[in-house]
């Protein structure tokens, strides 16, 4: 059975209202160390912010001359993502990186029956990689060795009862 994306989601998700400030929300974003922020409304995915959008709006407002208050004066409401395309908790994993890949998106959150239960981000598939590498790499180790033990057996079996001839000049 093909794993499926609530093996390997983010299912403690942190979100903020769309009246949260940018401030807040990089704040958030800083002290968990996450890049994607959903904005909820009562459980409900109504959008999505990235450190990139907030850092974009801070560079706008710095390029317009503003004062360093940006953040603390701006909602969510004013620059997140809406229609985000959203996954299935069963959903497969090999789909929804597929698709993450084709869209060169960060994230997907992870929706059931409307309500937010997860996301899934480009990190969780580095992991899922990581796991594969070392469960391959694991497995050629193995055949290295079976084929080392084997080689020896191959090399005992042709010299068993095998003529020497001793061509030295001796």
């Amino acid at each position: 059975m093909p794993a499926i994306v609530s093996e390997i989601m983010s299912s403690r998700v942190l979100g903020l209202p769309p009246s949260a400030t940018l401030a807040e929300a990089r704040t958030l974003m800083q002290r968990h160390h996450i890049r994607h922020l959903p904005v909820l409304e009562q459980d409900r995915l109504v959008g999505l912010v990235s450190q990139r959008d907030i850092l974009a709006a801070q560079e706008s407002s710095l390029e317009q001359g503003r004062n360093g208050q940006f953040l603390e004066h701006h909602m969510l409401s004013e620059i997140m993502k809406t229609g985000v395309t959203t996954v299935s908790p069963r959903a497969g994993i090999r789909e929804a990186a597929l698709y993450l890949q084709k869209h060169k998106y960060g994230c997907l959150p992870v929706v059931d029956k409307d309500r937010l239960v997860g996301i899934v981000t480009d990190s969780d598939f580095v992991a899922v990689a990581i796991h594969l590498l070392e469960v391959l790499d694991n497995q050629l180790d193995e055949q290295d060795d079976e084929l080392d033990a084997g080689e020896v057996d191959e090399l005992q079996a042709e010299t068993d009862g095998a003529e020497y001839r001793d061509d030295s000049p001796n």
